[in-house]
């Protein structure tokens, strides 16, 4: 496969690991905020551990013999204490945790922000499971925006450009993005980064092409966040069928699955001159079946100045979403199916569909 960079690649390093939360039976119920549904920002972590025993606490007394000896193992442990608060929680799927990435939306598709773990249930084969991970509070992104270059974008290429921005700016400063184009070649920027005029202005580097090589540009993505901690996001944009790739749907579906990838697809019905005729294009009919098996959101639009809040609408979503885990316990190389459920009436859950139960799950976290 054809992969080009638009400049030199430089050496990737991974996030620092950070520290894995996780539930026993809780033996008090979350606290609940109430929040605007479309800010992110007014979210809270709720996380929260039950445990059978208190704590056990350490105290020094500080007494004029050793007085600085005392000091001095307070200070150690203050910097410790300062060190641990800063890291951020982790969680990684694989033989002890499952973790599924929740949007919730109430009847008219507003974002819910304020649910508790009582609020949630999943099913793993239709069989419920006990949730032992609960956290709603905003969880970085590494992110791959890729935008359809073909000939029949021709006409809305600089409209696509300037929604992807929409998304970029509203990246927060714990993620990290690439952007990239397809037609009859596939090409990234350079490099993972958290600098959105970096990435604003590697738009603009982005070639046009002919054929539409959609499965094979969403492959490649999967390709380059391979190896990566964290939550990874495909974004990709198209107004038309896929029309050159090896790769098919169904294998771009089961790697999105084992590697524990969120795909997000924005769909646009286009116009577009092939000699004196004027064709209307349709999206690939593939892309909401992608997006509803990995928990990803599908969007698909008749008009361009829906664009920008589609995208827009996607930058929230990732910033809202609850996380919620458990420990499965059958492990027998299959694919599962998942199912998230609400006790709440009048309200939505997406998650991912399935997972692979094997005990080398990949790590999926954050």
């Amino acid at each position: 496969m054809q992969v080009a960079k638009l400049r030199d690649m430089t050496l990737r390093q991974p996030p620092a690991e950070a520290t894995t939360l996780r539930l026993e039976p809780p033996s008090e119920q979350p606290e609940r905020q109430n929040g605007q549904a479309s800010l992110p920002g007014g979210r809270n972590a709720a996380a929260k551990t039950a445990s059978k025993t208190a704590p056990t606490k350490t105290s020094f007394t500080c007494r004029d013999r050793g007085f600085r000896r005392c000091l001095g193992v307070l200070a150690f442990l203050a910097l410790g204490f300062t060190a641990a608060s800063a890291q951020k929680p982790t969680f990684k799927s694989g033989t002890q945790l499952v973790a599924l990435y929740v949007t919730v939306t109430d009847g008219q598709g507003r974002l819910v922000p304020d649910l508790g773990l009582e609020d949630f249930q999943i099913l793993d084969n239709d069989q419920p499971q006990r949730i032992t991970l609960f956290e709603n509070a905003v969880q970085p992104i590494t992110a791959v925006v890729m935008l359809d270059t073909s000939a029949s974008m021709t006409l809305n290429l600089k409209l696509v450009r300037s929604a992807a921005e929409q998304f970029l700016i509203r990246m927060l400063p714990q993620d990290r993005g690439r952007v990239g184009a397809f037609n009859d070649k596939i090409e990234f920027s350079p490099e993972f980064t958290s600098d959105r005029d970096d990435l604003i202005s590697a738009l603009k580097d982005l070639d046009f092409g002919n054929p539409t090589r959609l499965y094979d540009a969403i492959d490649a993505s999967i390709d380059e966040l391979r190896g990566i901690e964290g939550r990874r996001v495909v974004l990709v944009f198209t107004d038309g069928e896929d029309s050159a790739s090896q790769m098919t749907l169904g294998r771009a579906i089961d790697r999105a699955r084992n590697e524990e990838m969120m795909v997000y697809a924005i769909g646009l019905e286009s116009d577009y001159f092939l000699g004196p005729q004027r064709v209307r294009t349709k999206p690939d009919r593939g892309l909401k079946k992608i997006a509803d098996e990995t928990g990803g959101g599908y969007f698909e639009l008749k008009k361009t100045d829906e664009l920008g809040p589609a995208f827009t609408r996607v930058a929230q979503e990732l910033h809202s979403q609850y996380v919620i885990g458990f420990a499965p316990q059958l492990l027998d190389g299959k694919v599962h199916k998942l199912a998230v459920k609400l006790t709440k009436p009048g309200m939505s859950a997406r998650a991912r569909k399935s997972y692979l139960a094997t005990g080398d799950t990949p790590t999926s976290s954050k």
